[in-house]
């Protein structure tokens, strides 16, 4: 592990291709950061979860263990709460779902500019290093301990990833109240804005873990509003009137 003073952080870079690495890593250390290098899926996933770094940087091709397996693990076997910013050739919407869904917290598509993989690597490791006080929030039988970052509903426990859990913080401290797509754009990534696609990803992942295994949902749309969290009555499905109400909703 290195010695070097962190300013920016320590990061690791996993990227089978050493060129485009090697020249991704100096750009990043012209930046403040500190950067270590894997060159393959295995020994990336070695190194990251064996070190403290602020953040990893994780190409989507690699040989040995592809970077979703690397993703999945990390977040599962390892448990670890390091954000991880995926590098992917592949530009579709089901592309992006599936690496959020294993536990990146962002993604950049090839060919990117460095610039930007600078600012969304300083927003993510900003958003992790901010302390907050611990807090139990809960809405309906949804509980959210942010010292502990257990997450449960009707007592079962949930795994989210970090983006994840801070989207569900930000939800629940503001429940019943509607979050604009704006605020939580700002909340998360703060000036280094990403895709159209990348909230949308991250809302349907957290909406399929707090509420897809559950009879009533607790997590509402509303078209051009935003976002809330809510213990809402259930639908009479007798009554179209308000089978459509909550529709809206």
């Amino acid at each position: 592990m290195h010695s070097k003073k962190r300013r920016s952080g320590f990061v690791i870079l996993i990227e089978d291709n050493r060129q485009n690495a090697q020249a991704t890593g100096e750009y990043l250390e012209t930046q403040g950061y500190t950067v270590d290098y894997a060159y393959d899926g295995i020994t990336g996933l070695h190194l990251a979860s064996s070190n403290d770094y602020d953040a990893v940087v994780l190409d989507g091709a690699l040989p040995g263990m592809d970077g979703l397996e690397v993703a999945r693990r990390l977040r599962g076997e390892h448990k670890s709460n390091t954000p991880i910013l995926m590098l992917t050739g592949r530009n579709t919407l089901n592309d992006k779902v599936a690496g959020l869904d294993m536990g990146a917290d962002d993604y950049l598509c090839k060919p990117f500019d460095l610039r930007e993989l600078n600012g969304r690597l300083r927003a993510l490791i900003r958003r992790e290093r901010r302390q907050v006080s611990r807090e139990i929030l809960t809405v309906g039988d949804l509980s959210f301990d942010t010292g502990t970052l257990a997450v449960t509903r009707a007592e079962q426990p949930l795994v989210l990833s970090p983006i994840g859990l801070r989207l569900l913080g930000i939800l629940m401290r503001e429940s019943p109240r509607v979050v604009s797509r704006s605020r939580l754009e700002r909340e998360i990534w703060g000036e280094a804005l990403p895709d159209s696609d990348t909230l949308r990803s991250h809302l349907y992942i957290l909406r399929r873990t707090i509420d897809k295994p559950f009879d009533k949902p607790l997590m509402h749309t509303l078209p051009t509003a935003g976002y809330r969290l809510a213990d809402l009555p259930m639908a009479n499905k007798s009554n179209p009137a308000t089978q459509a109400a909550a529709a809206i909703a």
